[in-house]
């Protein structure tokens, strides 16, 4: 499956766009893991002191809010989906 990273999140991995394989019967909390599990360097912008995912930070499975739309870390993916983090973003 295929994570699409942006703004500081991208600069932080070197890159936009992560392929990982988080094994069969996976999951958004699986897939997180493999993406964190290949780029280390992400878990301090990502996840708070106690592992759960900052509130600030956005994730969407195949362009959707897992957490609003399905069970959150628990939602079931597949081979082929897209993920994607976005950090905090302002502006005017």
């Amino acid at each position: 499956m295929h994570w699409r990273l942006f703004a500081t999140l991208a600069e932080t991995a070197g890159e936009t766009a992560v392929t990982v394989d988080p094994g069969g019967d996976a999951t958004v909390g699986d897939a997180l893991d493999a993406l964190l599990a290949a780029h280390p360097d992400l878990k301090a912008d990502v996840l708070d002191e106690d592992g759960a995912l900052y509130d600030h930070v956005r994730l969407l499975h195949e362009g959707r809010d897992p957490f609003a739309e399905a069970e959150g870390l628990d939602t079931p993916v597949a081979e082929g989906d897209e993920l994607a983090l976005f950090p905090p973003v302002s502006g005017g």
